[in-house]
């Protein structure tokens, strides 16, 4: 992979941000209430250089990179997930994938996202229409993966996922995701917060957690404003007593290379190869879906991939 620059900022900016983009996890209410609050601007900024993203594919994928960053929080040793949304918007659809280590990454199926006319909020429901939500979970030790599906009920990222949890995993849970912009339309905020009740918590408190997600300040806001994410736990939910335990980073990370394309590539039906290395154009360019890295081969090697095709072929026989 490799990542655009990000112009405007020095080097120790940038380490400043990057180090900012942490996951922290906290309970409530004796333990019966779990949660994650996600810094993500550096990580979202990143995003949106790779993927050449305007304002409404920004909102859209950035929201599900955050919403991800929420779901694989308390995820260990080598498991991942995958969110996929297929809609029948003119968003079409998105994949987004996170692992235990915090690596978030993903694409929108199109860019740019059709727009008829100029949006007057982000209340984004229109652009999704209607669709299905799939959530699936590699575990280590499973010998297989488990997806779990619902409708897409609301064309919101942070309800949909809610709504997930609820009717597929049986888990009540509050999700706020937020993306501030600049008027230059500079992503300068990120971040999400995850709420959980636990099967033994007091149905009592349910209701005030509720109200108290939905009145939540703007995550993105605040972090645009430096506001450290513990102090807004610590001070948004006072009267539920948080204690962290714990926190991560974040970071939008894809381990494509060189290689993998080229094994791609080799997979392709011969007859493709072989118009690819009649035809061109050279260098081919190669884009890897999840992160927009260009990787470029030119004809001679082309032609070795093709030559080890066929060779493959004629053994097999």
């Amino acid at each position: 992979m490799e990542k655009r620059k990000l112009f405007g900022n020095g080097l120790k900016e940038q380490l400043l941000a990057s180090a900012r983009d942490r996951a922290y996890r906290f309970l409530m209410a004796g333990g019966t209430v779990r949660g994650v609050i996600v810094h993500g601007t550096r990580m979202i900024n990143e995003m949106r250089a790779n993927h050449e993203l305007g304002i409404l594919e920004t909102m859209v994928l950035g929201r599900a990179y955050l919403g991800v960053c929420l779901m694989t929080a308390e995820m260990k040793g080598i498991d991942r997930i995958a969110l996929k949304i297929a809609c029948s918007g003119p968003i079409a659809g998105l994949v987004a994938e996170g692992n235990a280590f915090g690596e978030i990454r993903g694409y929108l199926y199109q860019v740019p996202i059709p727009v008829e006319r100029p949006l007057n909020d982000f209340d984004l429901s229109s652009f999704f229409g209607a669709g299905v939500v799939s959530v699936t979970h590699h575990m280590t030790g499973a010998k297989d993966p488990f997806t779990g599906q619902v409708a897409l009920k609301y064309g919101n990222i942070a309800l949909d996922l809610a709504n997930y949890y609820l009717e597929s995993e049986q888990i009540p849970t509050a999700i706020n995701l937020s993306i501030q912009l600049n008027r230059k339309g500079d992503v300068i905020g990120a971040g999400g917060l995850m709420l959980q009740v636990m099967p033994n918590v007091d149905e009592g408190i349910v209701p005030g957690l509720e109200s108290d997600v939905s009145d939540m300040p703007s995550l993105g806001k605040a972090f645009a404003e430096e506001k450290d994410p513990q102090e807004i736990v610590n001070s948004h939910f006072r009267a539920y007593e948080p204690r962290f335990i714990g926190d991560r980073r974040i970071e939008f990370l894809c381990h494509c290379s060189r290689e993998k394309l080229k094994s791609f590539l080799s997979l392709m039906p011969a007859n493709e190869l072989e118009d690819i290395l009649e035809n061109g154009p050279f260098p081919l360019e190669v884009r890897c879906h999840n992160c927009n890295t260009p990787y470029e081969f030119n004809q001679y090697q082309i032609g070795n991939i093709y030559e080890k095709r066929m060779a493959g072929r004629s053994q097999r026989r």
